[in-house]
């Protein structure tokens, strides 16, 4: 059994520390700034440099009473001392040997301390020998891993054989509280000391090993976002313990939200969202959830909106500066502008824009934008067949979003953008939902201001938003959908309107577009109107600005290629020089074709890119009354060539033909270009033109081209289509062109260049059309009404019927 020691009773100066325990065999330097521990320094200092070190119950007490003092504390040694410019006092101790307090007075503004020592002088034992192996290597293992000490310098440090001064060294430099490492001070036999230490190491092992894993584990699993995630859950840490904490931040949110002018349904729930993430862990899944919402309500618009021009005669400047032509939209445009100025806040308009590609729907849609002030937004609907791209996807689905609607109306950052909805007509539909019956409610003038997205759950007004649709046909977009657009065709363009597109627009933008100059290069118009008939027959001008961005590279080549000295000389395009420049002519001139032939007829059709000519072709050969069909043709049109044979064989007695004629004749009627589908029943009257021609051996005229449904009766029929098929007939070099009688209505709607270059009939009966169309008229049919008089002026886009 161990003998007790016994203690020594010495009197010293006494001084109080702050946030710190000091070990006896422990060098600390510290300063001393306080009156009353500067008097027992230098009370110290003057008889044998020591003093006893106790450290306060609380950091924060300036001058602490002795029963706020713990009672254990170090006697140490004063190493060095310095006397600092303020007057405070930086030194050096180092500890000599614990001691507990046994009374205090107060002497000359210090306090003097009589102290108890309690040596201890253990007897080695291998239990003794055996515990300082165990916290040495256990040290060294928490030196290894730990980051704030230096391997080298403690490892010497611990390599010891007291006990009791392991246990100190040890202990000190663990990373613990002020009271757990005033417990290990108070612990006066070195055994239980070094014992304790030994727990308490392994605590601090297994916390370091936690630690390490998880970190290990984090490193190992965070990619980019998770690292800023992670990041900015450490910002916020940090801001919390400095007292900033996300309270700022989410007061911050919430005078957003006051501010945004949102309606009251959507302030609500943006309140009570906002309340939700105030009580949600900051890393929790459901917290970003909350906070994306938030951050979307606020990012739409909800009051902000251009200061829109409505100035009639600005308007009508930029629209003609930026499109040749058009009239019939431009003046739908000023009307709206004008309904603008009159009433304070209409409903927003829905047009529509019908047309073949490249005639200038797209650009149209930014003109209308630039005229009245507002921002231009696009959303393609090319291919969109999913309803949550309209509506949005419900916030119970991972990674939702609003759908398309929502975020370009962000996009645009006003509640009055011109809205432009492309390719209306190209949208599918699969199980996913139907996307054209999500749009009936955002183009309705009449529920679109109360449009609910499924993401957002609360009422948007889009009922401020100039919408405008494009599509190259109307009969894939859905009856009801179609019911809620207001319908504007832009037909195509003549020769002339192309020549005057290029010179004022396309040639400009070619030539910037590949650096040249007008000293480089001169278009003259009838190269430009080669260019249009021979290279490009469409109803846009894409291709006409394709072929101009041809010659142009050629050109850049040939300046670029020229050497310095050689004369600069400007290139001029004229007709002969095209296929120089872009290679041989892509279309024959049908001018030089345009001979009467014997069966056959040239018809007009109607197509998704504009109008066309067709050509129908009818042969007889020795048979048994087969009639065939061929080219690709639809029901329809297999219909109406069923219908004008069974004409023909019920007027064969006026045609000349013997009453039985088909009986020992075989017919064929083929329509070229087999290879493309065709369809509708507007090729009548050609059909029987081609079949009359075929049977009586009368050819018919080629520079007349014919559109009409014609009855079993020979009764013709409205078509539709008129201005596109007429345009086709026009830009092909036809100046003669036979309708339908019910069509003279859409007269008006026919630009002046057509109605001055061609000679338009207008007819009710087939003996009309084969009385015009056949070189010479049969005997027996009735004469030709006469056409009526050509209606001066023109009216661009009409709106006509769909094309049968």
């Amino acid at each position: 059994m161990k003998s007790k020691p016994k203690a020594g009773i010495r009197q010293l100066p006494m001084m109080p520390i702050r946030d710190v325990v000091i070990f006896p065999h422990m060098m600390t330097p510290f300063v001393v700034g306080r009156e009353s521990s500067v008097l027992a320094l230098e009370e110290a200092l003057n008889t044998e440099k020591k003093i006893f070190l106790a450290t306060q119950h609380d950091a924060s007490v300036d001058d602490p009473t002795p029963d706020q003092i713990y009672q254990v504390g170090t006697i140490v040694s004063i190493v060095q001392s310095l006397k600092l410019p303020d007057g405070n006092i930086k030194v050096l101790v180092e500890g000599v040997e614990r001691a507990s307090l046994h009374t205090v007075t107060q002497q000359e503004g210090f306090y003097r301390a009589t102290v108890k020592v309690h040596p201890a002088r253990p007897v080695p034992s291998e239990k003794t020998e055996a515990l300082n192996s165990r916290v040495t290597s256990s040290f060294e293992h928490y030196v290894k891993q730990s980051q704030n000490l230096n391997y080298e310098t403690m490892i010497a440090a611990v390599r010891v054989d007291d006990p009791g001064k392991l246990a100190d060294t040890v202990g000190a430099n663990l990373q613990l509280t002020i009271p757990e490492k005033q417990d290990l001070l108070e612990i006066f036999d070195p055994i239980d000391r070094l014992t304790r230490v030994a727990e308490v190491l392994d605590i601090e092992l297994e916390k370091l090993n936690v630690d390490r894993t998880i970190q290990n584990r984090v490193k190992r699993q965070m990619e980019k976002a998770q690292k800023e995630y992670y990041l900015n859950e450490k910002i916020k840490a940090i801001q919390k313990e400095l007292g900033k904490g996300e309270k700022g931040e989410y007061e911050e949110l919430r005078k957003k939200i006051e501010d945004a002018g949102m309606t009251k349904d959507a302030k609500e729930k943006a309140l009570s969202e906002m309340k939700r993430l105030e009580n949600m862990p900051p890393m929790s899944a459901e917290s970003t959830v909350s906070r994306n919402y938030i951050d979307w309500l606020l990012a739409v618009p909800w009051k902000k909106k251009s200061r829109e021009i409505r100035d009639l005669g600005f308007a009508e400047k930029v629209l003609n500066e930026d499109h040749y032509g058009l009239e019939k939209v431009k003046e739908r445009i000023l009307e709206y502008l004008a309904v603008r100025r009159l009433v304070r806040d209409p409903r927003g308009s829905i047009l529509c824009f019908v047309g073949p590609p490249g005639v200038g729907k797209t650009s149209l849609g930014k003109s209308i934008a630039r005229s009245t002030g507002r921002k231009f937004i696009r959303l393609s609907l090319g291919g969109v067949r999913d309803e949550a791209e309209i509506r949005g996807h419900r916030r119970t689905y991972i990674g939702a979003l609003p759908g398309q609607i929502i975020q370009m109306m962000k996009k645009a950052g006003t509640t009055n953008p011109v809205f432009m909805l492309d390719e209306i007509d190209k949208m599918s539909t699969d199980f996913r939902g139907d996307p054209s019956a999500a749009l009936m409610e955002v183009l309705d003038p009449e529920q679109n201001h109360m449009f609910v997205d499924h993401y957002f759950d609360v009422e948007y007004d889009l009922s401020k938003v100039f919408f405008i649709a494009t599509a190259n046909v109307l009969f894939t977009i859905p009856a009801p959908l179609q019911d809620r657009l207001e319908i504007i065709r832009l037909s195509g363009y003549t020769e002339y309107e192309k020549l005057e597109i290029a010179k004022r627009h396309l040639i400009a933008k070619q030539l910037s577009a590949h650096g040249l100059k007008k000293t480089d290069i001169e278009f003259t118009d009838p190269g430009i109107l080669a260019l249009v008939e021979e290279y490009t027959r469409e109803a846009g001008v894409r291709n006409l600005e394709r072929e101009i961005g041809n010659i142009c590279r050629k050109t850049a080549r040939k300046v670029v290629s020229r050497a310095k000295k050689e004369k600069k000389k400007k290139i001029v395009v004229k007709p002969e020089a095209l296929s120089d420049l872009i290679g041989v002519p892509k279309y024959r001139d049908l001018r030089a074709e345009k001979k009467n032939q014997v069966g056959a007829a040239v018809g007009l059709a109607w197509t998704e890119v504009g109008g066309q000519l067709l050509t129908i072709e009818a042969t007889l050969l020795d048979g048994k009354g087969k009639f065939t069909t061929t080219g690709k043709l639809g029901d329809v049109m297999q219909e109406s060539a069923q219908a004008a044979m069974s004409y023909v064989r019920s007027r064969s007695h006026t045609l000349g033909l013997p009453k039985d004629f088909y009986r020992h004749l075989d017919v064929h009627v083929h329509i070229p270009e087999g290879a493309i589908p065709k369809d509708g029943p507007s090729a009548g009257i050609t059909l029987t033109a081609t079949l009359v021609s075929a049977l009586t051996r009368v050819p018919v005229r080629g520079d007349v081209a014919m559109t009409g449904e014609v009855t079993l009766r020979g009764k013709v029929l409205s078509i539709g289509g008129l201005k596109e098929k007429l345009l086709a007939a026009h830009r092909h070099g036809i100046r003669e062109a036979i309708m339908p009688k019910d069509n003279e209505k859409d007269l008006p709607d026919i630009p002046a260049l057509i109605k001055k270059d061609m000679k338009l009939h207008f007819v009710g009966h087939m003996d009309e059309v084969l009385t015009i169309a056949l070189e010479h008229p049969l005997e027996g049919l009735a004469a030709p009404s006469a056409p009526p008089p050509a209606v001066e002026g023109t009216t661009s886009g009409a709106e006509e019927k769909l094309p049968h």
